[in-house]
């Protein structure tokens, strides 16, 4: 296990200290924690599988998720709830999204026809949620439109927080770890959670927020302590959940939202109620206190990475089968583009830009994380495996399309977008 922890952590400490050097190669955290972890997977094969299928794996991976989420809520750019663009945001996430699902629901019942419509359920909860780990750049490329990265970066925060209790929902109707084996309960079951879970993230959300402010108005706080409190939130947020009974997940979701209006509304206060020194001083204080958490989440992420890695070597030594080579295929593909493009129809959004959006739909760590979940919560056996799989599969196959190849696909548009304004009726453009 140390050899194993060691080569994870001088594989993030070189990714670290060559960064920007590997950002233009096009490799990011994802490829270069997933290839350390195929070169360790090589040496520790036989024991991965005993290692992930563990309580103590399935706990990281929730915490994980649980801080992964916040930062989500936490993280949408001027804090708006639905970005700069509220109708395609609406449209994305309450039309593609429950298309995509039930699309991958429908593909995955066809090749893997041994699967009952709960274990589909799952399986497309974990293929469907998009998330720019693998290829983190493209939400900043000055190439795509403002309007266009503000509906890709609200997406991808909100859409597996949204996925979420149906995820739970599905393992629940399917038997993992329960008795509950009729929609009926399960989803009686699901709502409870549910309920109990946004209730909960609200108030802490809210209470944390509002306590923060007063422990730095009244001066009881340092910038270190600040940072510290806003970590140890999503960790409050999700015990408390699971504690009361409710859907953990929600609640850190919820509280991230919470905790970021709240915040970001005490601070603007103050801003307003500020001059000179004091004034510099709030406008700078949201960015900082969060910087923290965002690099914390960075490292559990990274070490998600590198056990897909690891698990991709005893994926590929069991073996793969072409059905789910085709299945993760159709979900990075025409499982998003058809129902984006769908739900954009009659939009004011240009031919260019949609198609964008439809293209640029990369799977990452909630992809690894639901997987882990479902791969220790349902019974060993094929639906186990096969959950494994794909989400090995996808998120392999998301960082060689979406992180390598996401700027190949913006060139190409590019270049036929300008090939398409110079010569619009196919004729040479004779006006110098």
């Amino acid at each position: 296990m140390l050899p194993t922890i060691l080569a994870a952590a001088v594989m993030a400490l070189i990714r670290s200290l060559a960064a920007l050097r590997l950002q233009r190669w096009h490799l990011g955290a994802p490829a270069a924690m997933v290839l350390a972890g195929i070169l360790v997977g090589i040496g520790v094969e036989n024991s991965v599988i005993a290692v992930l299928n563990t309580e103590v794996a399935q706990h990281a991976a929730e915490i994980i998720l649980a801080f992964l989420l916040f930062v989500d809520a936490t993280e949408v750019r001027g804090g708006r709830l639905w970005g700069n663009s509220p109708r395609l945001v609406t449209r994305v996430l309450l039309i593609a999204l429950p298309l995509s699902l039930g699309a991958a629901m429908l593909v995955g019942k066809l090749a893997f026809p041994e699967l009952s419509w709960a274990m589909t359920l799952v399986l497309a909860c974990v293929v469907v949620p998009i998330d720019f780990a693998p290829s983190e750049q493209v939400v900043r490329d000055p190439r795509l439109s403002a309007r266009v990265r503000s509906v890709l970066n609200v997406e991808s925060g909100y859409n597996d927080g949204i996925v979420s209790p149906l995820f739970l929902f599905a393992l629940l109707l399917a038997g993992g770890s329960s008795t509950i084996h009729t929609p009926t309960d399960a989803l009686a079951t699901a709502a409870a959670q549910a309920a109990k879970a946004v209730l909960a993230g609200l108030v802490i959300g809210s209470v944390v927020g509002w306590l923060l402010h007063q422990a730095d108005r009244a001066g009881w706080t340092t910038e270190q302590s600040r940072r510290i409190s806003v970590v140890l939130t999503p960790l409050i947020a999700y015990t408390t959940g699971v504690e009361i009974g409710g859907n953990g997940f929600v609640t850190s979701f919820v509280c991230g939202i919470a905790f970021r209006y709240v915040h970001r509304v005490l601070v603007a206060r103050r801003i307003r109620g500020a001059t000179g020194p004091r004034q510099a001083h709030g406008s700078s204080t949201v960015s900082r206190d969060f910087s923290l958490l965002e690099d914390v989440t960075a490292l559990m992420t990274m070490t998600m990475w590198f056990v897909v890695g690891i698990a991709a070597v005893v994926t590929f030594s069991i073996g793969v089968s072409w059905q789910a080579i085709l299945f993760c295929l159709a979900a990075l593909t025409v499982i998003r583009i058809v129902p984006v493009l769908v739900s954009l129809l009659g939009s004011s959004l240009a031919r260019r830009d949609r198609l964008l959006l439809s293209l640029l739909g990369p799977r990452g760590t909630t992809t690894i994380v639901f997987g882990l979940i479902a791969f220790n919560g349902l019974p060993d056996g094929v639906p186990a495996d096969t959950i494994l799989l794909a989400t090995v599969l996808c998120v392999l196959g998301s960082v060689l399309f979406h992180g390598m190849g996401s700027d190949l696909v913006i060139r190409r548009i590019e270049a036929g977008n300008r090939q398409a304004v110079t010569h619009p009726s196919g004729a040479h453009d004779l006006r110098g």
